[in-house]
Order: C-alpha cells, then sequence, then structure tokens
C-alpha cells in the first residue's frame, strides 16, 4: 500500500514508475486521486456543518430568552444534522471505494529494475555451475516413478491431479532437504520460527496475496482463514501492529511450512511432475529491516538462498526481473533458477524480493531510531530458501546415473545415514 499524500505530492512519479509495470495503471492511478479528492472536499465540507452546528449550540444557550431566534436555530441545527448525515454517508462510500480501488496498486518498481513487458526482458545476473547435457536424462517424473519414491497416481486417487505421494527414498530426500536448508538458515543467524498454517484475511491482505490474487488461494467454508501459499504470510505478520526500535534490526527468520495454491492462473502450465503442485514443501526466509539497509539486506538473503543451491552443486542462474514481470507486492526481485537437464532449461526454484515498506504500511510494523523519535515504516524481504519439491525434482536429473539411478549430493548425505544412491 502507498502513501496517499505521497502520492497526492508527486502524482506525476507515481505514474511514471507505475506506467513502466502497466500503462493501465495510470488509469487506476488517476481514478484513486479523483476519488481522494471527493473525499477531502467532502471531508471539508463536513468539517463546516459540524462547526455551524457547533456554533448554533452556543448561540441557543446565549439566547435562551428570546423564542423565535431559539426557534430558526434549532431548525437551522435540524437541517445541518440531515445534510450532515448525507455527507458522512457519502464520505463513508468514498473511503471504501478509495480503500478499495488502492489494495490493487501494486508497488512501484525501483530504479535499479530493468524496463520490460514481461519474463522475455528479465536481466541475467550471473550463471553457476556447469549444466548436463546428455541426452539420455530423463524427466524427473520418469525417474521418480521408476525408482518408486514419486507416486502420480495415488497421488490423484487421495485427493486429485497435481497431488502427489512421496514414498521411500522421495520421502525421506524430501525431509533431508527441509532439515538442511533450515540447518543452513539457522547458521546463517536466521530465527526457526514454525507458524499456523491456516491464517486470516488480514494476513493476507496486509502481504499483497489479496484482494488481486484471491483465485489462487484454498479457503475454510465457514472461516475466513486460509491455508497458507507461503510462509511468507504468517512470518511477515508477526510484528503486525508492532514498533520496533533501530537496534532490533534486521530481524532474520526462517521457517519451513506446506504451502497450498489453487494455481487458478496456471491451470495448463507445468502437469507432469512436481514443478507446480497444489500442495508443496518450502522454506522461507524473512527479514524485517530499515529503510537505510534493506537494499543490503535483500541483497545478502539472495546469497542466502543461492548458497543452498551451491552446497548442493546444482547448476543454476540468477535472473533480475523487470518491471513487467516483477510481483505485485515487490519493488525488486532477484529469481533464482536451477537447470533441468531433461528440458535443457532453467526453471524458477526461489524468488528473493525487496518490498520496501509496502507490506509494512498493510501490516502496520515500525521502527524508530531513538524512543523520542517518530515512528517510520520498516522494509521487508523475503525469498524461498528453497521451493523443496522443486529442488527435489533437481536433484533427480542432474545428479541421474546412465543406470537408472540417483546419486545423493554429498551435503545431504549426514541426514540420509549416509546413503549415497537412490536405487
Amino acid at each position: 500500500m502507498h502513501d496517499l499524500k505521497d502520492i497526492r505530492s508527486k502524482p506525476d512519479y507515481y505514474k511514471e514508475k507505475l506506467s513502466k509495470r502497466n500503462k493501465e495503471l495510470v488509469t487506476l492511478l488517476e481514478e484513486i486521486l479523483t476519488i481522494d479528492q471527493k473525499k477531502r472536499e467532502v471531508q471539508t465540507k463536513a468539517d463546516e456543518l459540524r462547526k455551524r452546528k457547533n456554533e448554533i449550540a452556543s448561540e441557543i444557550s446565549r439566547s435562551k430568552d428570546d423564542l423565535s431566534k431559539t426557534e430558526t436555530l434549532k431548525s437551522e441545527s435540524i437541517t445541518i444534522g440531515t445534510t450532515l448525515g448525507e455527507i458522512e454517508k457519502n464520505e463513508i462510500d468514498l473511503t471504501f471505494q478509495l480503500n478499495e480501488k488502492a489494495m490493487w496498486l501494486p508497488n512501484v518498481p525501483s530504479d535499479d529494475v530493468p524496463f520490460g513487458e514481461d519474463e522475455t526482458q528479465n536481466k541475467e545476473v550471473i550463471k553457476w555451475g556447469n549444466p548436463r547435457t546428455e541426452n539420455w536424462i530423463k524427466p524427473h517424473w520418469e525417474i521418480g516413478a521408476k525408482l518408486n519414491i514419486l507416486d502420480f497416481e495415488r497421488g490423484v486417487k487421495i485427493a486429485q491431479s497435481r497431488f502427489t505421494v512421496l514414498s521411500g527414498m522421495g520421502a525421506k530426500l524430501e525431509r533431508a532437504l527441509m532439515n538442511f536448508m533450515l540447518d543452513h538458515a539457522s547458521e546463517r543467524g536466521y530465527t526457526e520460527i514454525f507458524p499456523p498454517i491456516l491464517v486470516n484475511k488480514e494476513a493476507m491482505i496486509g502481504t499483497g496475496q489479496l484482494p488481486k490474487f484471491e483465485g489462487d488461494f484454498y479457503k475454510c467454508e465457514n472461516e475466513l482463514l486460509y491455508l497458507v501459499p507461503t510462509a511468507e504470510v504468517p512470518i511477515t505478520s508477526l510484528h503486525k501492529d508492532e514498533v520496533l526500535m533501530l537496534d532490533q534490526l534486521p530481524r532474520k527468520y526462517c521457517a519451513y511450512t506446506p504451502c497450498f495454491r489453487r494455481e487458478a492462473g496456471a491451470a495448463s502450465k507445468d502437469t507432469r511432475g512436481i514443478i507446480r503442485q497444489h500442495q508443496f514443501n518450502k522454506i522461507e526466509l524473512v527479514k524485517v529491516a530499515s529503510s537505510e539497509t534493506s537494499d543490503k539486506e535483500h541483497e545478502e538473503l539472495t546469497q542466502d538462498a543461492e548458497e543452498i543451491l551451491r552446497k548442493l552443486e546444482l547448476p543454476y542462474r540468477k535472473i533480475l526481473l523487470c518491471t513487467g514481470d516483477i510481483g505485485f507486492s515487490a519493488m525488486k526481485c532477484y529469481d533464482l533458477e536451477v537447470w533441468f537437464p531433461s528440458q535443457g532449461v532453467y526453471r524458477e526454484i526461489s524468488s528473493c524480493s525487496n518490498f520496501g515498506s509496502f507490506q509494512a504500511r498493510r501490516i502496520n510494523i515500525k521502527y524508530k531510531l531513538t524512543q523520542k523519535d517518530k515512528p517510520v515504516f520498516v522494509h521487508t524481504i523475503n525469498g524461498s530458501g528453497l521451493a523443496i519439491g522443486r529442488t527435489l525434482a533437481a536433484i533427480l536429473e542432474n545428479y541421474q546415473n546412465e543406470d537408472g539411478t540417483v546419486t545423493i549430493p554429498k551435503i545431504l548425505r549426514s541426514y540420509l545415514k549416509n546413503a549415497d544412491k537412490v536405487n
């Protein structure tokens, strides 16, 4: 969410920035400014009427002996009261309209985000590792089924498509990855959290999941609770309505949660394998930082996620997302994409975003330099560290052997009683 006073004071700046995301956003911004202007005019009129109503009350108390004047003043007060009631109703309607429109306005991109209309114009920052290109490497869903560690048919039997049963070494590898990633984050100074996986609507709105992505989430039918699409939602909401001190920042958190997404906007994408599931496991990294240090903290969080891929020795590349591809709440975002040799492509495995004060304004998290200072909004940062299912899929392909076995990455063997292969 944006500061309306700031938008009012420099509308051309916001129009220029938002048009780089989508030119249609300029129309939305103009609608917001128009409603805001009407609301302020209505508020001014309401204040004038309230002031006059108070003046009348004072005049009546001073004119008790002049019945004619008193009756005239009372009549005027009644008329003002009726008019004021209508104006206040209009003010409530305009406030609702303003809040509703403002919720659909995305964050403005940072100055160093490249301009582009879609993902084809993202900027590659680095590549790491040596991608395998052997033509005999099978896709992860084939090798996983052959090794009896991924069971797609039983996933459908139990639930529906895009749910998968992991068994034997598949389940153990998933758990090993989870523990390895949490251990890595702890070593990097993140406090481990195990949050609720049902969250309220305010938490979803606060992190920018709602209202824009309503169709992507699973919601409890009789309660306003949602299954988490990512641990970003509950972890970022930990400090809702709090004022922190500068010396308490940055706050660094990591969390494992199962995540749930209907993927309504991606109905025909990645229907095979475990790249795009309705239920998946993920380790999330979240930071709450000061505005002065958020750029540095964002870079370091991204490096923390990259280090996981390096320890697993999985080839990847880092992409700086352009204005047309960046997420709704983010002002800057790096995607980490891991190599999938069966397809000959890099696939997203983590998005590391700096949201600036955008989420903090919605959730109301502030900090003070000193006790005497006025509180200001924190900056929030998050990234997957990593999506566990996608990491498992990448291991099944990148560590595949021609005899149909899969070598276990060295870093994971201590979590698996020193097993070195899946066969």
